[in-house]
């Protein structure tokens, strides 16, 4: 019995395959951002083809949040917050946020993404996976006025707050109760979510 000849312009699917597209995917958009980086240009760093790319991680949107290593999707994680509608979307989306950064098991992973951004590259890298991948969803779910402007006023609440509470553990931020921090922080995020702006 005579082995398949592998096919021509791609790598076999070996498990350092994805591992190898994965690394030219970090770098691609770290360098490029999401806008900036095609699936083929992605294949073609990681020396397979796009297909191959494709049947391992979907859409560019999948192959860019595998690559961003989360340990929870936020494409999914969000949907509650949409789903309650406008009205008391602050107050949701402050809840979700403090829940998964207060779990331990998603915190830690989440820590070396948010001191990525001092990386050359790496605050494009957070850019496009923060407010393409999780605030975006968001703002197309509730139907937003002028998403553009609202949502980096949003960002800058909760980056804030991961900075002061869980990176430098600033008091009284870092030991609040989760409770209190929704209470302080919802009223101004849904302000920044529907309120009038200057």
């Amino acid at each position: 019995m005579t082995s398949a000849a592998p096919r021509r312009g791609r790598r076999p699917g070996a498990p350092d395959t994805r591992a190898a597209i994965l690394v030219a995917a970090r770098s691609l958009f770290a360098e490029q951002g999401y806008a900036g980086t095609s699936v083929r240009a992605v294949a073609s760093a990681a020396g397979v083809d796009a297909a191959l790319v494709h049947h391992y991680f979907g859409t560019k949107d999948d192959l860019f949040i595998a690559a961003l290593e989360l340990p929870v999707d936020p494409r999914s994680v969000v949907r509650p917050v949409v789903e309650g509608g406008v009205d008391g979307a602050g107050e949701r989306l402050m809840r979700l946020f403090v829940s998964v950064w207060d779990d331990e098991q998603t915190r830690t992973p989440l820590l070396a993404l948010v001191r990525g951004i001092l990386e050359p590259g790496g605050q494009q890298l957070i850019q496009d996976g923060f407010l393409r991948m999780v605030l975006g969803p968001v703002g197309a779910g509730l139907g937003l006025d002028d998403p553009d402007r609202r949502l980096p006023l949003v960002a800058s609440q909760l980056v804030g707050l991961v900075l002061l509470r869980y990176v430098v553990g600033v008091e009284p931020l870092a030991s609040m109760p989760a409770d209190d921090l929704v209470a302080v922080y919802a009223p101004t995020v849904q302000r920044y979510l529907t309120g009038p702006l200057p």
